[in-house]
């Protein structure tokens, strides 16, 4: 046999001989050395076992292979039961504590810790998250295991991960005061994002209440839906409240509530109902998938999340799809949308393929659901900023319209319309108040020979000088308005008789001493004629007792102008 051959021979027999021996990777996981008095390793290598059966014993799992992988790892679906494998080495000269930290354990079924020394079980810990009683191992929803090392000891600590549906999770290594400040920190971030997300649904429902706008209540909604998502999801509530196991596992359907709000929010602001059709019962479609999922997760949560997957892709495919075709209609609102729904889609993208074990462990990718929210959230809260600033350039519009219907161009006062509606409106109260009114009519004296002889111009500097005058003696409660060409109307609320005609001839006697410019050299005077009469208390009537006024007013014009004159039977 030549010397290759022999080569060959032996190097297939060492193989084969490898690939019979019990099977251990001890050799390829590395071990990690524990120095010194400070200990922070949050970035190591373990090994994993995916237990199919679910039920494999200890004994058996310590023979399996365990592949080599990061301390954070995503392993996907349907590995219900995972095992994790540490390698630890003491190189003090004295004892040290460690503390062994499980930051996701929050929403795990449970977690087993073994120790292993020198191919014997020393200690074994078993936390079940919905037993009370094992629950002294959790903090602020972490999973925190002391392990003891004795100086230069050599320990395998293995670990049982059992979850609902997904299997990540992330191990930490710390002394004891690393460990404190681990668990203090832990959950900073997702407070800030709840706390954001909480002052964007306070403001939205305060908003619909006030203008009982359906988009205000889809996108509180959905923003309720997102916040409690994340509170639960990424560890706040496990934080706060304690919240573990399968009771708060069901939580987790507000996750289908999310994409069921924001497709009402969408078919709200783009008004697909009326204006799309075809987008409409597209969105229509995908909402009635999305709410028959949520009502299967009452039954089955496990499944329901399963299939959340693969609707999250056809609602992302079809709201894209549509607001792409409200962009290429000119939709105000598509851009603003198509930006935070499109930074929603790419990082749940991420999420969803981080969960299925198909991207490495990062912090984007793990929390790639609860940042997108919170990105299309500030993004959705500009389209909401939108649609209030157009809401209101409407009513403002409107406002300015009903001021130019309402009002007299010339004197900027009311116009006879308006006062007929308010007086009467005014009356109702006075009627009930039993508290004195009168009224008051003002003409011009000899208006006709001013037009005349000065021209327009001059008329309409006249009337806007009468009416300044007279709004100048009026009150904030007594309605004045511009009755006719040359007339003036006032209703005095609160005001007698003898206490109306004081207030008209105040005015009169101060318009009678003003004069109005013409030019440099010449000035001119004018004077008015004034009737007043009092409300009827007991038969309160606005036309009468405008009638009465004037005829108050003729009887000063007939006495030679520049009066008032009082109204009597």
């Amino acid at each position: 046999m030549t010397s290759s051959r022999i080569s060959s021979f032996i190097f297939t027999l060492l193989f084969l001989c490898f690939w019979l021996l019990p099977n251990t990777t001890f050799a390829s996981i590395p071990v990690q050395l524990i120095q010194g008095d400070s200990v922070k390793l949050e970035q190591f290598k373990i090994g994993y076992f995916v237990d199919t059966t679910e039920k494999m014993p200890f004994e058996k799992v310590k023979q399996q292979t365990f592949q080599t992988t990061e301390n954070r790892v995503s392993l996907g679906t349907n590995k219900r039961t995972a095992w994790l494998k540490i390698n630890l080495e003491n190189a003090n000269s004295t004892a040290t504590n460690i503390y062994l930290h499980h930051p996701y354990a929050y929403h795990n079924k449970a977690v087993e810790l073994y120790e292993v020394v020198d191919g014997k079980l020393i200690r074994e810990r078993q936390l079940r998250l919905d037993d009370k009683e094992t629950l002294h191992w959790m903090y602020r929803g972490s999973a925190v295991f002391e392990i003891a090392l004795q100086p230069q000891q050599h320990k395998t600590i293995y670990i049982k991960n059992l979850v609902y549906s997904h299997q990540w999770l992330a191990l930490n290594l710390y002394d004891k005061n690393q460990s404190k400040r681990a668990l203090l920190s832990q959950f900073t971030d997702i407070a800030l994002l709840v706390g954001m997300l909480l002052a964007l649904i306070i403001y939205n429902f305060l908003l619909f209440f006030s203008s009982r706008l359906k988009e205000h209540l889809f996108y509180a909604c959905y923003l309720v839906c997102g916040g409690y998502w994340i509170a639960l999801s990424y560890g706040l509530f496990a934080d706060l409240f304690e919240a573990y196991g399968s009771s708060t596992f069901q939580g987790h359907l507000a996750l289908g509530g999310i994409p069921i709000f924001l497709l009402l929010f969408m078919m709200t602001i783009f008004e697909t109902k009326k204006n799309y059709p075809i987008e409409h019962w597209a969105l229509l479609a995908t909402l009635s998938l999305l709410i028959g999922d949520f009502f299967y997760g009452l039954i089955d949560i496990v499944g329901s999340l399963k299939n959340a997957t693969t609707l999250a892709s056809i609602m992302m495919a079809i709201t894209l799809s549509v607001t792409i075709s409200m962009l290429i209609r000119k939709h105000p609102l598509a851009l603003f949308f198509l930006l935070g729904h499109g930074l929603f889609v790419i990082f749940s993208t991420l999420a969803v393929l981080f969960y299925k074990g198909s991207l490495e462990f990062n912090y984007i990718n793990s929390h790639g659901v609860g940042i997108g929210i919170m990105l299309e959230a500030l993004v959705l809260s500009l389209i909401i900023a939108y649609r209030i600033r157009t809401i209101e350039s409407l009513k403002a519009n409107q406002i300015d319209l009903q001021i130019l219907a309402s009002t007299d161009p010339l004197t900027k006062l009311f116009n006879r319309r308006h006062f007929n509606i308010a007086a009467n409106h005014l009356l109702e109260k006075i009627k009930l108040s039993r508290q004195p009114a009168s009224i008051a009519i003002i003409d011009i004296d000899h208006f006709k020979k001013i037009n005349d002889t000065y021209g327009h111009a001059l008329g309409d500097k006249a009337i806007k000088s009468v009416a300044n005058m007279i709004k100048g003696q009026c009150r904030n409660e007594d309605i004045l308005a511009r009755y006719g060409g040359e007339e003036f109307v006032i209703l005095m609320p609160g005001t007698s008789l003898k206490e109306s005609y004081n207030v008209v001839e105040r005015i009169r006697k101060a318009l009678e001493n003003s004069s109005i410019t013409i030019d440099k050299n010449q000035l001119i005077n004018f004077t008015i004629s004034v009737g007043v009469a009092e409300i009827n208390l007991d038969k309160p009537n606005l036309q009468n007792t405008i009638d009465q006024a004037d005829k108050a007013l003729y009887r000063a014009k007939d006495n030679g102008r520049n009066q008032s004159q009082l109204f009597a039977e």
